[in-house]
């Protein structure tokens, strides 16, 4: 299968919060959504932009066109601590294009732009239920930590 992993261009915002969605309903939060297109365009390519996005397409089933089947989309985070750091916000692929290694090819992205970057470490959490991506990010030795907690609050 020829998978591409590229950068998101701002065609691509559409299918983003499809997949988004899509992600929303698999971590049994599907009514949290609530970001615009308008908002999500404006900042991953207005501006100032403040996320980044790589993704993963394949030819298109139809023989026609590609179809982007994937994302990982992060920004930057700063510890007074340590510096500045990649925060993987969201990787996703789409439920049916699972086991082909799509998710791997992303992550290693991430990793080689984190390098390039000069970012010394990449961040980002993952819900204790979720056994698959936990089992995929023990596969790089991730580290889990269970000392802190997450906190938010709507302004």
């Amino acid at each position: 299968m020829d998978i591409i992993i590229r950068r998101a261009v701002k065609e691509d915002c559409p299918r983003l919060l499809e997949l988004i969605k899509e992600l929303a309903v698999y971590e049994r939060a599907p009514d949290d959504v609530t970001v615009t297109l308008e908002h999500f365009i404006e900042s991953g390519f207005g501006e100032k932009p403040v996320w980044w996005t790589f993704v993963a397409e394949i030819p298109s089933p139809s023989g026609e066109g590609v179809e982007v089947v994937g994302f990982a989309l992060y920004y930057i985070r700063y510890s007074t601590w340590k510096g500045q750091a990649m925060y993987l916000e969201d990787i996703l692929v789409t439920e049916s294009m699972r086991g082909h290694k799509i998710g791997q090819l992303l992550f290693e992205r991430l990793i080689e732009e984190a390098r390039e970057k000069k970012f010394n470490r990449i961040i980002w959490q993952v819900l204790d239920w979720n056994e698959p991506a936990i089992n995929f990010y023990k596969k790089y030795n991730a580290s889990f930590d269970g000392e802190w907690l997450n906190c938010q609050i709507y302004v």
